[in-house]
């Protein structure tokens, strides 16, 4: 717009300059350049921009369990907005008394703050202890963040993977466990999950390391250790691994895909030998060759073989797996989620991954409890880079303690779609199942020495 002024043609800059600052908003009405709107409705902020109400923690407790053998802790997170409250694992089944008093810490440590900020309280809590963290100090704020998503989800009125971006797939593949005291046995095993819709099995033939397959040690006829501790023989399961894969290959054929876990038993040179061995056979994966000591041994593992390797499951901190992915040691992240601390490193772990072309596969055995498995479930749908999800097997009695389960159907895991992680924990039933110290987690040689897990 132009005005004239003593027969000058003046600009709108002229004009806006000459009316000062405060007559200039007003006379941008004229020119169109705000629309029209009240006092009160340019100071108002607009719905969608108000948030929500800050709600605090009120407490922090455990409720711990042992419906199915094995000893499970969920922590339980209370806060100032009545009848809202989430559940997180915080299992370490091993040591399960030893996680309580870290849980007791986080609940004075807790008490008022925003329940919204998890990643401030995850940082908080995780250095406030000053040492880094091991797994009893992991699964205690493992039990602390996923109750916090669990929260959020409610918070939201959206199921967690929602909150991670959303599904990426339309339920979560999983595979199972067969097992059996010879190749044929397992092989039977494999056909009937086969028949139940599973593409995806892992084949143990007498156990973890073939401890089921074996007679009795010379350790035990001298007296030496507990009568209740394991025996391997490495040489028979050495001798055994391929065999099984040749026989299940040869009755169950080519589309299953097959799994099998090392669960580190045997030295590093001849997990190296037999997964050469089996090579042949086309491995899904071959799971924990190493033990975490000896993570070296990769760069001649990867000289070796293509077999697709998955590791992680002993690993306490998120570190652990930074050199692996950039040297790509491994293909398969082999998380127990509740020992790195829960949902928040999980993700920052499995987000690295996708940029190395490195997948998850959850650690999922039934010392995870439902809402673990749930937390778990929830970050499948939502990553990418997800490889296999181990299949979660609930007992009725897991059922009637923990309402919400995942459900499996044709080999597929798949959540309630309620918000948060959508698992309730019944504590009157849940206390009819009490925690117990015994421990069972001791293999040996013939002569007695223990071989790490």
């Amino acid at each position: 717009m132009e005005v004239k002024k003593n027969h000058k043609i003046v600009g709108r800059r002229e004009v806006l300059k000459g009316l000062g600052f405060g007559s200039a908003v007003g006379a941008l009405g004229i020119f169109g350049g705000l629309p029209d709107a009240s006092a009160k409705e340019m100071k108002e902020t607009p719905s969608y921009a108000k948030g929500m109400e800050p709600i605090t923690i009120k407490s922090v407790k455990a409720i711990t369990t042992r419906p199915s053998g094995s000893n499970l802790i969920v922590v339980k997170v209370e806060t100032s907005e009545p009848g809202l409250y989430g559940y997180g694992c915080a299992t370490f089944t091993q040591r399960a008394f030893a996680v309580l008093p870290a849980i007791e810490y986080l609940n004075e440590f807790c008490e008022g703050k925003d329940v919204d900020n998890i990643e401030d309280m995850w940082q908080s809590a995780y250095v406030s202890s000053y040492w880094r963290n091991g797994p009893v100090l992991n699964n205690a704020l493992s039990g602390l963040d996923q109750a916090l998503w669990d929260i959020k989800g409610k918070r939201a009125n959206m199921p967690v993977y929602q909150l991670l971006g959303g599904k990426c797939r339309f339920a979560i593949p999983c595979y199972a466990h067969a097992n059996g005291k010879t190749p044929e046995e397992v092989a039977v095993d494999v056909q009937k999950f086969m028949d139940q819709g599973y593409k995806y099995v892992r084949i143990q033939q007498g156990g973890y390391g073939g401890a089921g397959i074996t007679g009795t040690p010379d350790f035990k006829k001298a007296g030496f250790a507990k009568e209740t501790d394991g025996y391997m023989d490495q040489r028979v399961y050495l001798q055994s691994v391929p065999k099984m894969f040749e026989v299940v290959r040869k009755v169950c054929g080519a589309e299953v895909e097959l799994l099998h876990d090392i669960h580190e038993r045997v030295r590093p040179i001849d997990a190296i030998n037999l997964i050469k061995n089996v090579e042949q056979f086309d491995p899904f994966f071959i799971e924990d060759p190493f033990s975490p000591e000896n993570m070296e041994w990769f760069k001649q593992l990867r000289a070796t073989t293509s077999v697709p390797i998955a590791m992680g499951e002993l690993f306490n901190n998120v570190n652990e797996f930074k050199n692996p992915m950039v040297n790509h040691w491994f293909d398969y992240i082999r998380i127990h989620v509740s020992q790195i601390g829960g949902l928040t490193p999980a993700m920052k772990v499995a987000r690295l991954g996708e940029f190395y072309g490195i997948d998850t596969a959850w650690h999922g055995p039934g010392d995870v409890s439902p809402v673990g498995h749930a937390a778990q479930a929830h970050m499948d749908y939502a990553i990418w880079n997800f490889g296999i999800q181990e299949a979660a097997q609930f007992s009725d009695q897991l059922r009637e303690v923990f309402p919400g389960c995942p459900t499996m159907n044709n080999g597929y895991m798949s959540v309630n779609e309620a918000p948060g992680f959508g698992v309730e924990v019944n504590e009157k039933v849940a206390a009819k199942y009490p925690m117990t110290t015994k421990s069972s987690w001791t293999i040996r040689k013939a002569d007695g020495t223990i071989i790490k897990p």
